[in-house]
């Protein structure tokens, strides 16, 4: 089920987003207890994206109202989407789009993954790296690629040849020394990445260029979303990875125990 602002969605309030494709969204897991890790880091995404999308300021009181009134009737976990777009929004004209809306739908949230995942990478930069915009055209296409030729997933290079990101998640790695080395360029600022430099503890943090062939000197290579948390890369490419690394185990013991916030 989805909303519009309290509202059943209509095929009227989704056409215009489907033909145009302009709009951004954030989606975070909902625990038992009604709270959400990071959800300030998501509201905050949210308000900036609207800024760069479309212009103008989001009310987060409305955001949180219309999540709350879209759970009211829903089991949880749950896996939430926020999409921001505006129903009178025209091919011709996107310039006129300054009227966002906040469409929730929700979907059921799964246990963690039981399998590391394979991904196969793939030469793609993503426009405007720094918005989660819901221009998924070239990202999905790649999962399908990579799916087809047997993997799981695909993660992208840059034009410099460097690892960037997952289709639908931040990729980190770990060097032998244990610390955790995320791209230094070109990748969404994922709220759960944010979350484990936030609340790194002793595990070390820090930005680097990782091309294919630093990436295979590594001990360790992981992805991470809201939804997944922290999931072990088995391999990319050939280059294969130890997913039962210790640091791994960290990464993942210290995000669980993060405290959510209430909606």
């Amino acid at each position: 089920m989805a909303t519009l602002e309290g509202k059943p969605v209509s095929a009227d309030d989704l056409l215009p987003l489907a033909l145009t494709n302009l709009g951004h969204f954030t989606t975070f897991r909902v625990e038992s207890d009604g709270t959400v890790r990071g959800l300030s880091r998501h509201l905050d995404r949210l308000v900036r994206d609207c800024s760069a999308v479309f212009g103008v300021a989001l009310d987060t009181g409305l955001v949180r109202d219309c999540v709350r009134q879209e759970l009211a009737e829903c089991e949880l976990p749950r896996v939430v989407r926020v999409t921001i777009h505006d129903p009178g929004a025209d091919l011709a004209r996107p310039a006129d789009a300054d009227e966002p809306r906040v469409m929730v739908s929700t979907r059921r949230a799964g246990g963690p993954p039981a399998t590391p995942l394979r991904a196969k990478s793939v030469a793609f930069e993503r426009d405007l790296p720094h918005v989660k915009h819901v221009g998924l055209f070239g990202t999905l296409h790649a999962r399908r690629t990579a799916q087809l030729a047997g993997y799981g997933d695909a993660v992208f290079t840059g034009h410099d040849g460097c690892v960037t990101e997952g289709v639908t998640w931040n990729v980190g790695f770990v060097d032998r020394d244990g610390a955790v080395l995320w791209p230094r360029t070109g990748a969404l600022p994922g709220i759960t990445m944010a979350l484990l430099r936030q609340y790194a503890g002793s595990i070390e943090h820090r930005d680097a260029d990782i091309s294919l062939e630093r990436a295979a000197g590594m001990a360790a290579a992981f992805a991470t979303n809201a939804s997944i948390g922290v999931r072990p890369l088995a391999a990319i490419d050939g280059i294969a990875f130890a997913a039962g690394h210790p640091v791994l185990d960290r990464l993942r013991e210290r995000y669980l125990a993060i405290r959510g916030e209430a909606l």
